[in-house]
């Protein structure tokens, strides 16, 4: 038995293993305005939250070559980088077992909303989402997505599945902070989980309980289960 009747899961982090072509495709983009990275390590922390916020917060970038910057992400991401990524193991079968036992799904990512009906398709799990949700492409261009992108995402699926959000009855789960924070603005259980890209300390300090974190996909299952 199931113990929300809603879930929410983040993208990046949470269903998939996707740091490789992210990084990858930051690193391009940097070439393009002579920075080099070749720790592809240090880069993950753009795994999660909007691009412009990331670049602005490591580099400073003014709002043009923020701009320029994240164009030539997406000129590699789109057609390369979004497919170095992989959904964890046991994932499918989490996703597929929710479903059989009446949970509605969701996906709400900080990810550009095509590019996330593009990977569920690829990987074959559309089918067990009732609401796929991302950030507008533009918001990133134009240096509108804010750290509370997150909650505006996850507001919006709420919105699309109907659901009466309550702590009781739909959950948000996600790696990062930004995950936790989502999910408490908009009143629900925040659920974190701990083998994608974000720490137990940052998921602790940022709201979650320590009941409530995942440290692998069997521990989630078992608090989605449960």
């Amino acid at each position: 038995m199931n113990r929300f009747q809603h879930i929410l899961f983040d993208l990046d982090g949470t269903l998939s293993e996707s740091a490789e072509g992210i990084t990858k495709s930051v690193q391009y983009a940097l070439r393009s305005v002579g920075i080099e990275e070749p720790d592809l390590h240090e880069l993950e922390t753009f795994v999660g939250p909007p691009l412009n916020v990331e670049f602005q917060r490591r580099y400073h970038f003014d709002d043009a070559t923020c701009e320029a910057v994240i164009r030539k992400y997406r000129e590699r991401y789109s057609e390369v980088g979004i497919f170095e990524c992989r959904l964890y193991d046991g994932i499918p079968e989490t996703l597929r077992d929710l479903r059989e036992q009446g949970a509605t799904l969701a996906v709400a990512s900080s990810k550009p909303e095509i590019f996330v009906h593009r990977i569920m398709e690829h990987f074959d799990v559309a089918q067990y989402f009732s609401v796929m949700r991302g950030s507008r492409m533009e918001d990133e261009m134009k240096n509108k997505a804010g750290s509370d992108n997150k909650e505006r995402v996850v507001r919006a699926a709420l919105a699309d599945l109907g659901a009466a959000a309550t702590k009781g009855s739909t959950a948000m789960v996600g790696d990062r902070s930004f995950d936790i924070l989502g999910a408490l603005h908009n009143g629900v259980t925040p659920v974190g989980v701990t083998f994608g890209y974000g720490s137990r300390q940052e998921l602790e300090e940022a709201g979650a309980e320590p009941s409530l974190i995942a440290e692998s996909v069997e521990e989630l299952r078992r608090i989605l289960m449960a």
